[in-house]
């Protein structure tokens, strides 16, 4: 099986191929947020490198969330688009997971923190249990001083995610020397991971519906909020 895998849901945009055996290529471009603009180039150029086309993909894996709400929105349109009339299977897969993912066999505690704004982030808490990835607290966004109440239980934390540089201080005045951090490799979601992910799930026949999937966005955007602010009206 081969995944052409990707994710723009932080500033990050990166795609990936992966098949069975080994990861064929790999772009990763974290240099200014056009998403919509590079995203079917970077496809075009990985396609290209590796020697595959369109018709060698079995798999179109995309990150679901939580993350911008606009970058989710192309990715996911994006794969969607190529799936759309192909046999192709679509999968999508938790932004916050590829980050826990990506960090390996860690002995203590997994948790990724994506900027959710006005000190909030998008988390999730994952740690290995034989050799298995285990979410062990949902995805939420949480202030981040209500998150690190939560975090002092534990004896170990591994922290990746683009809202580790907003909080790092805090982060550290909190839980001391419980705190670790990601090497920035690995601090943002890979395409790869997503592709590895992907496969996994696909063995497990854990499908997505490109009819029925829409992102996990957890919180309104910002120009709904502000919407409902100015005219006292609930958007569902």
């Amino acid at each position: 099986m081969k995944v052409l895998a990707m994710d723009t849901s932080s500033s990050v945009a990166t795609v990936a191929i992966v098949s069975d055996d080994k990861v064929e290529g790999e772009i990763y471009l974290n240099h200014k947020m056009q998403h919509s603009v590079i995203l079917f180039p970077m496809i075009e150029k990985l396609l290209e490198i590796t020697e595959n086309s369109l018709q060698d993909i079995d798999i179109i894996a995309v990150s679901g969330g939580p993350g911008s709400f606009t970058g989710l929105r192309i990715g996911v349109a994006a794969a969607k688009g190529m799936v759309q009339g192909s046999n192709k299977t679509f999968i999508t897969v938790s932004s916050l997971e590829a980050m826990a993912y990506q960090q390996g066999c860690f002995d203590g505690v997994i948790c990724p923190i994506m900027d959710a704004l006005r000190d909030n982030v998008y988390t999730a808490v994952y740690e290995y249990k034989d050799g298995e990835l285990i979410n062990t607290m949902p995805i939420d966004a949480l202030h981040i001083d209500e998150l690190l109440d939560k975090l002092e239980a534990y004896s170990k934390i591994l922290f990746c995610g683009d809202a580790v540089s907003i909080h790092i201080g805090r982060i550290k005045d909190r839980l001391k020397d419980k705190a670790l951090f990601s090497t920035q490799n690995n601090m943002l979601p890979r395409a790869s991971s997503i592709g590895e992910i992907a496969l996994k799930k696909y063995s497990k026949g854990e499908i997505s519906d490109i009819y029925t999937f829409s992102p996990l966005y957890i919180r309104k955007s910002q120009a709904e909020r502000e919407y409902e602010k100015r005219t006292g009206e609930k958007i569902e």
